[in-house]
């Protein structure tokens, strides 16, 4: 099993850096021992004009098969000796994929304390695979290389027999990748999708192999249009995991549509706080004020938009006149933790069919959320920056445009009610703002009044004749005439 790395230089930019960078010295061979072989680097050539660092893998197929699946490709004892006798020990696969892990940590990682700024930056690299299996073919090698910025991605099919051209081509392929990359995304590229066009492990894939995903494809998989596919042969075609990590890609991008940390994305779960809210009544308070807002508007089919961990969706579910609940939230942390408190895998097929989770974002108009009889949104306009209010007001009263529209969001009067919270803090980290009833007042009445609404407000929690109630709670109801000009326009 091979694999060959070149790159080109000149006198003052030595291509011999690919040393430093590989944590290779280029005047030696070094040897590697893995769990399921020898590993040996050594660099065929070496000058400033021209580097080439060859990784060759020598697999114990006795080895693989005590340690591993072992029988067969995948598992299968295709015949009597195939889990001895395979392709395995000349075939590039996930067994060479680990070996660059293992051999190329630290470049793997695009660390280089000679060389930091080499590493940082794009270098003009070849990458050589002599035999690769493609389940899929030359074409599939394309689709998933040449998005990645190769200037020249060959696949040339391995005939089955070269004195017998008439038997045609085998699945392998010689692989020639070239092109201006970092030489830890290169790595990155290749840990990743040998393993894909092997479409097999040699090892059980965990829920582990999930963040291993997301970590070698920061930066590309994400935006790669074969996403899915990449992710669900990575992951062994388990259903689970393929989908847990594309919940997980999609948080990524719509982090990088905003501009933001996947981590800003990702905060509805304070984690630091205690996520059942027990000890707080108003939490209690807040969930039975829109429970009776819903029942007293008639409504039936219901959005949580901004979910959270689920404590209102499980209050819903508890009576029946709610028919449909679908809870929607950007973090999936937060719906995972309402999925493990709903039970989803334990539920009832008759209450399963009644609650749907969601990953979405509320500052886009989304076409699953129409049609719906009322949407709530408990305390989550506070967690969105001013600016993008208006993105939100559109996708949630001009979009979905739901016969109901209930908002809670903190009074920032009564926080000086709080004998805990410091004076000039918000009750939250991740609160963009917190409104006075008179400045909730105003924002309401001009998104009724646009978007064709009437509004009225209720307190939650106990009305200080001073600052108000801890919690403002605003309640839209669409005007009828709009709601027939909508269904005449249908």
């Amino acid at each position: 099993m091979f694999l060959t790395i070149s790159t080109t230089g000149t006198p003052e930019r030595p291509a011999t850096d690919l040393g430093f960078l590989l944590h290779k010295h280029p005047e030696k061979a070094q040897d590697f021992s893995t769990a399921h072989g020898r590993a040996q680097v050594f660099y065929p050539e070496a000058s400033d004009e021209r580097c080439t660092a060859a990784l060759l893998l020598e697999v114990d197929p006795v080895a693989l098969v005590r340690r591993g699946k072992g029988k067969g490709r995948g598992g299968a004892p295709d015949a009597a000796l195939a889990q001895y006798v395979n392709d395995r020990p000349y075939a590039a696969s996930s067994l060479l994929a680990v070996a660059v892990s293992t051999v190329f940590r630290s470049a793997l990682r695009g660390v280089c304390a000679a060389m930091p700024e080499r590493a940082a930056a794009a270098m003009p690299l070849r990458v050589e695979v002599p035999a690769m299996p493609a389940r899929g073919g030359a074409e599939l090698v394309r689709r998933l290389f040449e998005p990645l910025g190769w200037s020249t991605v060959q696949a040339e099919p391995v005939a089955l027999d070269e004195e017998f051209p008439e038997w045609g081509e085998s699945r392998y392929v010689r692989l020639v990748l070239e092109g201006e990359l970092r030489l830890a995304d290169a790595l990155r590229q290749l840990y990743v999708l040998l393993p894909v066009l092997d479409d097999a492990k040699h090892y059980w894939v965990a829920p582990d192999e999930v963040d291993k995903l997301l970590r070698a494809g920061d930066g590309w998989l994400a935006e790669h249009p074969e996403q899915k596919l990449i992710a669900s042969r990575y992951l062994a075609r388990r259903r689970g995991l393929t989908r847990e990590a594309m919940d997980r890609l999609e948080l990524v991008r719509l982090a990088e549509a905003d501009d933001l940390d996947v981590e800003d994305v990702d905060n509805a779960v304070d984690e630091t706080a205690d996520t059942e809210e027990q000890p707080v009544p108003l939490a209690v308070r807040r969930r039975d004020a829109i429970l009776a807002e819903l029942r007293a508007a008639g409504a039936g089919r219901l959005l949580d938009l901004g979910c959270g961990p689920g404590q209102l969706v499980q209050a819903l579910l508890k009576d029946a006149s709610f028919t449909e609940i679908v809870g929607m939230d950007v973090s999936m942390r937060a719906l995972n933790l309402a999925g493990r408190r709903l039970k989803l895998d334990r539920m009832g097929e008759r209450q399963a069919a009644r609650v749907t989770l969601l990953q979405g974002s509320l500052t886009y108009t989304d076409k699953r959320l129409t049609g719906y009889d009322a949407a709530v949104l408990s305390e989550v306009i506070e967690h969105v920056d001013l600016e993008r209010l208006p993105s939100l007001e559109y996708a949630v009263f001009g979009a979905a445009r739901p016969r109901t529209v209930i908002v809670t969001t903190p009074n920032v009067e009564y926080n000086v009610r709080w004998e805990s919270l410091p004076a000039g803090h918000v009750r939250h980290g991740d609160h963009r703002f917190e409104w006075t009833r008179e400045e909730f007042r105003r924002w309401a009445q001009d998104a009724a009044r646009q978007y064709g609404y009437d509004v009225r407000h209720a307190p939650v929690g106990p009305d200080d004749p001073e600052v108000g109630p801890p919690t403002q709670m605003a309640v839209f109801t669409a005007r009828q005439t709009d709601r027939k000009k909508e269904v005449t326009a249908a």
